[in-house]
């Protein structure tokens, strides 16, 4: 893919970086500048998306970024970032939620999630809800894949610990997986 290419891909990329947005950001407001100043960045600077490079990678990266520079520029104005809210998560439709059971744990997977620090809190979100490799999310990010790997294992066990999980494998499980842990 070329950055030529990217204005007619950008639609299709839209609710994944939405979703993304409002994850990171936990307000649908902010959600929605946010992916419009992504986007505007992206087509902005197109020329500069790497022959052979992700387009859904790259854009994510540049909605991360952006959501940092709003944070800083929240900071320098004695703003609060938004807390993180479950509600906000109703707006969202949950392809994979199938019963009533895997709701719930969805749920207490989201609110834990919610819980982390925003270092391990994004890369979770990069790596097991919206797919990225190590690698790609640590492109995303621009950290080293080892600093990726890291937050993402004590992610999970701080996620296992909340859920009483002593077994990392079975963390693993619990947050990769769509299917409940028995």
């Amino acid at each position: 893919m070329t950055g030529s290419d990217l204005p007619s891909q950008l639609p299709e990329l839209l609710p994944r970086l939405w979703s993304f947005a409002l994850r990171i950001s936990g307000d649908r407001h902010d959600a929605e500048d946010l992916v419009q100043r992504a986007c505007l960045r992206g087509l902005e600077r197109a020329h500069q998306l790497q022959p052979g490079t992700s387009a859904l990678s790259w854009m994510f990266s540049i909605v991360h970024s952006t959501w940092i520079d709003e944070l800083r520029a929240r900071t320098r104005r004695n703003r609060s970032s938004t807390e993180w809210d479950d509600d906000m998560l109703e707006t969202v439709a949950d392809p994979a939620a199938r019963t009533p059971e895997e709701n719930a744990i969805n749920n207490q997977i989201v609110s834990a999630v919610g819980q982390l620090p925003e270092a391990q809190r994004v890369v979770m979100l990069l790596v097991a809800v919206e797919g990225l490799s190590y690698s790609e999310a640590a492109e995303v990010l621009e950290v080293p894949i080892g600093t990726v790997m890291s937050r993402l294992s004590r992610a999970r066990q701080t996620i296992g610990t909340l859920f009483g999980v002593r077994d990392n494998q079975k963390t693993k499980v619990v947050i990769a997986s769509k299917d409940p842990v028995s």
